[in-house]
C-alpha cells in the first residue's frame, strides 16, 4: 500500500477495479482544512481520462509492473508483433494499446513494455530517436534564424514540422514524448 505522498507522473494504481496511471498531480495545502492531493489519470486499457482528488494521507492500492526489454519487429494486421530480449519469445500486442507509440516505431526498435499479470499494457519508446526524412518540401538556405517550419513525412510514415533547411534523405532526431523536431542526427 501507498499513500497520496508516494504519488508521481507515471505511478500505476488500482482505483475501482481499473489500472490508472498517474498523468499529472498537484499537492494542495489551502489555508483552513486538510491538505490534499489533485490529480489527472488515465485509464491503461481505455486511454480515459479522469480527475480524481485524494485526502491528504489517503490509502492506494500501488501496482507493481514488470518492466521488459522488447524489439518491435513488424506490424500484422492490426497487432504489432514484439520479441523479448531475454526469452526470445515473440508476443502479439493489440493496435489499440500500441496507437500512442505507433507513429514513431521503427521496426528493429528496442522498447519498454510493461506488464501486469502477463498481459502488456504500456509501451514506453525511447525519448528520443533518429528517423530519416522520406518526403519533404525541397529545402531553402538562409532562413535558418526564423521560426518557419513545414512538414516532413517521416520513415514510418508519421509527419512532423521541421525548419525550412531540412531536406529529403536527411536524419533527423525527434522527441517521441511530444513528436517534435530537435535536431539534425549524426550518423
Amino acid at each position: 500500500m501507498a499513500t497520496t505522498a508516494d504519488i508521481k507522473n507515471g505511478l500505476v494504481i488500482q482505483l475501482d477495479n481499473q489500472l490508472v496511471t498517474v498523468v499529472e498531480f498537484l499537492h494542495v495545502k489551502p489555508g483552513k482544512g486538510g491538505a490534499f492531493v489533485r490529480t489527472k489519470l488515465k485509464n491503461v486499457i481505455t486511454g480515459r481520462v479522469i480527475d480524481r482528488t485524494f485526502r491528504s494521507g489517503e490509502k492506494l492500492d500501488m501496482v507493481r509492473l514488470e518492466d521488459r526489454n522488447m524489439q518491435f519487429l513488424y506490424k500484422e494486421g492490426e497487432e504489432y508483433i514484439f520479441m523479448d530480449q531475454e526469452t526470445f519469445d515473440q508476443i502479439p500486442i493489440s493496435g489499440d494499446l500500441a496507437e500512442d507509440a505507433a507513429p514513431f516505431m521503427k521496426e528493429g526498435e528496442i522498447v519498454r513494455v510493461s506488464m501486469h499479470d502477463g498481459k502488456p499494457i504500456i509501451i514506453e519508446l525511447p525519448n528520443f530517436i533518429n528517423f530519416e526524412i522520406v518526403e519533404c518540401e525541397p529545402g531553402m538556405k538562409g532562413d535558418t534564424v526564423s521560426n518557419v517550419t513545414k512538414p516532413a513525412t517521416l520513415e514510418t510514415g508519421a509527419i512532423v514540422q521541421v525548419p525550412l533547411f531540412i531536406e529529403e534523405g536527411e536524419l533527423i532526431r525527434v522527441d517521441t514524448r511530444t513528436g517534435t523536431y530537435l535536431e539534425r542526427a549524426k550518423d
